[in-house]
């Protein structure tokens, strides 16, 4: 039973970092876009 805990909890968080890494991403890029539009609008 031990050993199967510990199966879900270590991918449970392996699914949980790759979700955060993810989401790191995406908002990088949505801050690009932000910046082009405001260049792009000339502010």
């Amino acid at each position: 039973m031990k050993r199967i805990t510990a199966w879900v909890l270590l991918l449970s968080s392996g699914l949980l970092f790759a979700g955060c890494n993810t989401m790191h991403g995406l908002g990088k890029d949505v801050e690009k876009l932000g910046e082009k539009v405001q260049q792009k609008s000339g502010k």
